[in-house]
């Protein structure tokens, strides 16, 4: 029994010797903030270059706070000591007088995870009104006050009937066309919003290909995929999805990026990336044809 307890603490040393070596740290940058108002909260872990660590997603249960945006920095690594950061865009809802916030940083072992919490960071409602006095003070007034002449109700319901009769009767003519219109210009600023941020994401995950710059651009690319083709794609697996688009080419190039999530290969991905692109650019012609088809037609 005494030699199972030695080799069992023998084991656990290391362990512990490496979780020591890990810390957190979180804070926001302003301690207090009016209701709603958009606050960040910064996100530090230092650790071994070994060590694979996770920040929170925008998965993770922010309450009482609501999460805006995610924003993430390239980490930076130093005589084999690496440091992350990342800062949450929050707005707090909440009408308690501190709301406080500690957000976990997930340490990946071979079969399970270590979870490390900084301490608890407080931000305090700025209320916006002052107190109200018990007894309310009116100001003593006896000069007259000259009252303004009442309009004309008739002349002005006749205007306002003939501009919502006018109003009417543009709608009936061009609604649908105007809506297609707005469709065709939302898809538009859609698509350069998605290119923008995949040239960003791409260009991060090639210059280091970590596990969480390749979660981004899958999901980055799963979200666009669904909302223009109002498929569940995000539920589907990479086979799943080059079966549902019957095009094995996308299974491989998501396939090539999932060895960097779930294997910790650090292959090239900008093969993959391109194609990826490639196939959400198609999409978003066939998306944008369609609408002027159905323009043309109303």
């Amino acid at each position: 029994m005494a030699k199972t307890l030695k080799i069992f603490f023998l084991l656990l040393i290391p362990f512990l010797s490496n979780a020591q070596q890990i810390t957190v740290d979180g804070y926001f940058l302003q301690d207090s903030a009016k209701l709603g108002e958009r606050v960040g909260y910064v996100l530090k872990a230092t650790y071994p270059q070994s060590t694979q660590i996770i920040f929170p997603d925008s998965t993770f249960d922010f309450t009482p706070l609501v999460l805006l945006e995610k924003k993430t920095f390239i980490s930076h690594t130093q005589d084999n000591v690496t440091q992350d950061s990342t800062i949450y865009y929050l707005s707090n809802f909440s009408l308690d007088p501190s709301s406080f916030l500690t957000l976990p940083v997930y340490e990946l072992a071979r079969y399970d995870s270590v979870i490390h919490y900084p301490l608890e960071a407080e931000l305090k409602l700025k209320l916006t009104l002052d107190s109200i006095p018990e007894e309310l003070v009116f100001q003593e007034n006896n000069v007259y006050q000259p009252l303004e002449k009442s309009f004309n109700w008739i002349i002005i319901g006749i205007i306002l009937g003939g501009l919502l009769l006018l109003l009417g009767v543009l709608y009936l003519l061009f609604a649908g066309k105007i809506k297609e219109y707005w469709k065709e210009r939302l898809e538009k600023r859609r698509w350069t919003q998605f290119e923008k941020k995949w040239k960003t994401q791409t260009a991060l995950l090639a210059k280091n290909p970590a596990i969480e710059s390749a979660d981004e651009v899958i999901g980055l690319w799963k979200g666009y995929m669904e909302s223009i083709t109002k498929l569940p794609v995000k539920e589907w697996t990479s086979s799943e999805i080059g079966e549902r688009m019957d095009n094995l080419e996308i299974f491989t190039a998501l396939r090539s990026i999932d060895l960097i999530i779930y294997a910790g290969e650090s292959s090239k991905s900008e093969e993959a990336t391109a194609y990826l692109l490639e196939v959400a650019r198609e999409k978003y012609r066939e998306k944008q044809t369609k609408i002027k088809h159905e323009r043309a037609v109303v």
